[in-house]
């Protein structure tokens, strides 16, 4: 297990980004949460196997089809031991 802070850049918000990244999350098992921030970003906490993460973070560079993403972060941290994936404010 793992866990990586993302944030990801560009026109990601209101363009279904978190929802989006929900569903994407849920369908390879990675728990944590996503939300937008006030500068525009959208900022990701993600938990879960490293390979299945590795396809998240790549699926986080595109983004859903309205999205434009500019530029992708990725940073490790602790374990938080989340249980499912949640949108958050």
């Amino acid at each position: 297990m793992k866990h990586v802070n993302i944030v990801v850049a560009g026109k990601v918000q209101g363009v279904f980004f978190r929802a989006s990244a929900c569903e994407v999350a849920k369908r390879l098992r990675i728990t944590g949460i996503v939300r937008n921030e006030p500068d525009g970003t959208v900022y990701i906490e993600a938990e879960g196997d490293e390979t299945q993460l590795e396809k998240f973070i790549a699926w986080c560079t595109k983004g859903p089809p309205r999205a434009h993403v500019a530029r992708v972060e990725t940073s490790e941290a602790g374990l938080k031991n989340f249980t499912s994936f949640e949108i958050t404010r």
